[in-house]
């Protein structure tokens, strides 16, 4: 541990140069977990094309938009949060953060992400001219969410409501609100797509403390793992997998919904992952989790496209 904080130190003392300042702002970012943003609204529109027969091109590309950015304002703050209540050590199993690696300070990482939730703001007000006053409502909650969720006195990821929270704003609000911009409407069908997205969202987070058991335990952390413990985490993990297929089969949603049961081979084999998986090798396995979410959307696409051309 002691050589690493040496290694950390040595490398922040070296001046970057533009480019690898860059790297390490995108770094920081955590482009990999965008898809966990921006798949749900995704899903949104698909179904709100097959529903309305139409899209409003503008309004989804601010959706998106927005979708990301409350994602990069939230890893921030988290990157910043974590470093300053001495959560990331050299133990870490984790990829790399920002301030704990000395790129820069946790107050710079924090500015950075008062920025990206300013872009997330700035372009919800324009959503707000289609969608009204629930869309502020729930973009404004939103954000406040992502502050408190390593925010605050009793941070949400510190405690075992983290995959609630997934499931609440990375699944239901994120396809609902999406859903809602573009045909000012809610429907049953909505909602199950909010939920099905939303579990594959949450059983990330899952893992992502499961890797961290121990690391987290000595932080002070108590996550949804250590109230279950690893054997039910691991039961919860396989639930969250194999739950949104019924949900997407029987849930209401227009077209051919039956091509997603071709993610059923995929995620058995990362629930049979997990039992035979441990510390840096979870990592891979997160990155998979997170593409599963976007396999239950692109085959749901793919059950449109089908239902178009031979319903």
């Amino acid at each position: 541990m002691a050589g690493r904080a040496r290694n950390a130190a040595a490398a922040a003392s070296q001046p970057a140069t533009r480019r690898q300042q860059a790297l390490r702002w995108l770094s920081a970012a955590r482009p990999r977990t965008l898809p966990l943003a921006v798949t749900p609204v995704l899903g949104a529109l698909l179904l709100a094309m097959a529903d309305s027969g139409g899209l409003a091109p503008l309004t989804a590309l601010a959706t998106l938009l927005a979708a990301a950015a409350i994602q990069v304002g939230t890893n921030l703050h988290n990157d910043a949060a974590d470093f300053e209540r001495g959560t990331d050590t050299g133990e870490r199993l984790g990829p790399p953060r920002a301030s704990a690696q000395g790129w820069f300070t946790s107050v710079q990482v924090k500015r950075a992400a008062h920025m990206a939730f300013l872009v997330s703001f700035v372009l919800g007000l324009l959503l707000v001219v289609r969608g009204g006053w629930p869309i502020l409502l729930l973009g404004l909650t939103a954000i406040a969410a992502g502050y408190a969720y390593t925010g605050g006195p009793r941070p949400i990821a510190y405690g075992p409501y983290g995959e609630l929270y997934v499931l609440c704003f990375f699944g239901i609000a994120a396809v609902a609100g999406s859903y809602y911009l573009q045909t000012l409407s809610l429907s049953a069908g909505a909602i199950s797509l909010g939920i099905a997205l939303g579990l594959p969202a949450a059983a990330v987070l899952l893992l992502n403390n499961y890797r961290d058991f121990d690391t987290d335990r000595a932080a002070g952390r108590r996550t949804l793992c250590h109230v279950l413990g690893r054997s039910a985490a691991r039961k919860v993990y396989a639930g969250l997998l194999l739950a949104p297929l019924p949900l997407l089969l029987w849930g209401g949603l227009p077209g051919w919904t039956w091509p997603v049961l071709l993610a059923l081979p995929r995620a058995l084999t990362l629930i049979l992952q997990l039992h035979g998986s441990d510390g840096r090798a979870l990592n891979d396995l997160l990155g998979r989790t997170a593409q599963y979410q976007m396999l239950l959307v692109g085959l749901y696409g793919f059950g449109l496209v089908l239902a178009g051309l031979w319903g």
